[in-house]
């Protein structure tokens, strides 16, 4: 990897405050979400209301899980030396990607390939 080791330790520190944003959020949504007096209304077009609601709740919060969980794989992959590593060609992979799509794990032409090919591939 001929990432240098400023800009590893950046991109590290933006992970690092990006991954406890998230956490908070998360966090928070949930003790809201707890502490919800609206889970039983008495009209059932507000109960509907309150369901919808709750819905997208629980799918953002869902995302966040997701975007919580590639942000640890980008940590560990900082940790362990390989990102910023094409995994399927092993050149580098362009910082602005990186800072994109940090989870990402192949390069933008590996990436354009397989979907050129109309394969799915585990990368990102």
């Amino acid at each position: 990897m001929t990432m240098r080791k400023e800009k590893l330790e950046r991109l590290k520190t933006e992970l690092l405050s990006r991954r406890e944003s998230i956490a908070v959020g998360l966090r928070r949504s949930t003790e809201e979400w707890l502490d919800s007096e609206d889970l039983f209304q008495a009209d059932s077009i507000d109960q509907a209301a309150a369901d919808t609601d709750r819905g997208i709740a629980v799918r953002m919060r869902n995302r966040d899980r997701v975007i919580l969980r590639e942000v640890d794989v980008a940590l560990r992959r900082i940790e362990n030396g390989t990102f910023g590593d094409c995994e399927r060609c092993g050149e580098d992979i362009s910082e602005p990607r990186l800072k994109a799509n940090p989870s990402t794990t192949l390069c933008i032409n590996c990436k354009a390939e397989l979907e050129s090919e109309g394969q799915r591939f585990t990368g990102r």
